[in-house]
C-alpha cells in the first residue's frame, strides 16, 4: 500500500511545476489549500503532536515563524502515527496549539505520515532524494525544508530543534 500512495502522489505531479506545489491539503478549520500560495518562500514542513516531548518544539517553530517571516513559512501536519500522541479531533489541536503556544502558523487536518494509509505529500518527501536522507518518518516533529521553488532541500530529524544553526544556516 504505501508503494500504491507514492504512485498515487506521482499522478498530481506536472512537469512544468515543483512537485510539492501539486498537492491538495486540507487547513485545520477545513478549508482546502495548496502550498502553491508560497512559492518564492522557503517552506518548513513539521509532523506534529500535541502529546509528545517534543511538543515544546511548537514555541520555537512560531518563533521561527515570526523571526523569519519574510522568508520562511513554517506548516505544521499533525499526526498521530507514533504512540497515539495527537489523539485529538483537528479543533482541539488548533485550541492546544493556539491557548499552549501561540501558534499562529498554517496547521493542516491531521493526516498520517507513515503507513498504509499515507498522505500523499509525506509519501513523496519521505522518497524525495536530499542530502541528508530518505526513508520512513521515526518520529514525531521530523522537519523537511523546501526551499523557494519547491525543492525538498534539507530533512532534519525530531531531536533538531526549529531554531538551532542546523536550521537557520539553510535559511
Amino acid at each position: 500500500m504505501k508503494t500504491l500512495a507514492l504512485l498515487l502522489s506521482l499522478m498530481f505531479v506536472t512537469s512544468a511545476s515543483p512537485k510539492v506545489y501539486t498537492f491538495k491539503l486540507t487547513t485545520i478549520d477545513g478549508k482546502p489549500f495548496s502550498l502553491a500560495k508560497y512559492k518564492g518562500k522557503k517552506l518548513l514542513i513539521v509532523n506534529t503532536a500535541s502529546k509528545c516531548g517534543y511538543t515544546p518544539q511548537y514555541a520555537e517553530l512560531q518563533k521561527l515563524a515570526d523571526q523569519y517571516k519574510d522568508k520562511l513559512v513554517v506548516v505544521g501536519f499533525p499526526a498521530n502515527n507514533f504512540a497515539s500522541q495527537e489523539p485529538g479531533t483537528n479543533a482541539d489541536i488548533k485550541t492546544f496549539c493556539e491557548k499552549n503556544f501561540g501558534v499562529t502558523f498554517p496547521l493542516s487536518s491531521k493526516v498520517s505520515v507513515k503507513g498504509d494509509d499515507i498522505d500523499p505529500l509525506f509519501a513523496y518527501l519521505t522518497a524525495e532524494p536530499n542530502p541528508d536522507f530518505t526513508g520512513e518518518i521515526k518520529w514525531n516533529f521530523e522537519k523537511f525544508l523546501i526551499d523557494e521553488n519547491g525543492k525538498l532541500i534539507h530533512r532534519y530529524r525530531s531531536a533538531v530543534k526549529p531554531l538551532s544553526d542546523d536550521i537557520t544556516k539553510a535559511l
